[in-house]
């Protein structure tokens, strides 16, 4: 298997298992923390938020936008019969590597600087946004690693 052929897998992996990882917060984390009071939930979400700062999470969250930076570039530039599927995927994976970034990201930081007093807003906003890079990871993933159309 040619390195052109791992990038791809890698980055479909990649995108499902942040994919997953935010569907677990979305399903899993939020709800349970809702049960909570206010701040025992930011507490948590900010302790939770500083553990993802470090490896394995950043390997995933950075690995995976860089190959499906280069597998959207390999689609453009050498279209083979996958390419609409790896352009597609790679392009679900980085708009929710954008929504992370432009929305769920500065979230983290209020909290972790106004702690309860943003849980309401933080709670709405991060896990409307939660639900759509969660959609749109595992949409990537899927597309990534759906076989060549015969």
């Amino acid at each position: 298997m040619e390195l052109s052929e791992w990038l791809p897998l890698a980055a479909g992996v990649g995108s499902a298992v942040a994919g997953g990882f935010y569907f677990a917060f979305s399903a899993v984390v939020i709800p349970a923390l809702r049960r909570r009071p206010s701040h025992e939930a930011a507490a948590t979400m900010v302790a939770i938020n500083n553990q993802a700062l470090r490896p394995p999470f950043m390997l995933v969250f950075f690995g995976t936008a860089a190959a499906c930076a280069d597998t959207a570039v390999a689609a453009i530039v050498n279209p083979q019969a996958n390419a609409l599927l790896r352009l597609a995927g790679s392009a679900a994976y980085l708009a929710g590597w954008v929504l992370t970034m432009a929305v769920n990201v500065p979230h983290n930081n209020r909290l972790a600087a106004n702690g309860i007093g943003h849980w309401p807003a933080f709670d709405r906003s991060w896990t409307r946004a939660n639900h759509v890079r969660a959609v749109l990871t595992v949409a990537g993933a899927a597309a990534l690693m759906l076989p060549a159309p015969s």
